[in-house]
């Protein structure tokens, strides 16, 4: 099997996408412990998204700092090329694309179509031969 020795630009742009969504999960579920002015400007971008976390209650803290530890796990993961980092990655991408399509046909939250393709095209992007060899088999010596 040939591995490419080069990180593939997709990859780092995941390892930057998943880096950015530990932040923001980490700072939403913080926002829910401790009420601020600061976080509260930030809940303007989404307000009904703010109102139903708040009904979920302490779950949706522990939701969002699950979300957190996860997309952190991933960006860890894929920086150090290690197969479970790429395996996480489309689960959590595969999450992501089932919610969108629940939220759209459920109407809950109908801009969530916009998610759809881009999480499919995400998904067949890190299934390509290229990525798949990427994250390829290697030996104890490989790894840093």
């Amino acid at each position: 099997m040939t591995r490419s020795p080069a990180r593939p630009f997709g990859i780092t742009a995941l390892i930057i996408f998943f880096m950015v969504g530990t932040v923001l999960s980490f700072l939403a579920g913080l926002s829910l412990l401790i009420p601020a002015n600061f976080f509260d400007k930030m809940w303007r971008l989404n307000s009904r998204g703010h109102e139903g976390l708040l009904r979920i209650g302490y779950w949706a803290v522990v939701l969002l700092f699950a979300a957190s530890a996860s997309c952190a796990a991933a960006a860890v993961g894929l920086l150090r090329r290690e197969r479970w980092g790429y395996i996480l990655a489309i689960a959590l991408i595969g999450i992501n694309f089932l919610s969108d399509i629940a939220n759209s046909v459920l109407r809950t939250e109908p801009k969530a179509i916009v998610g759809v393709p881009i999480a499919l095209l995400i998904i067949l992007y890190l299934l390509t031969k290229r990525v798949r060899n990427y994250f390829g088999d290697r030996s104890a010596s490989d790894r840093r």
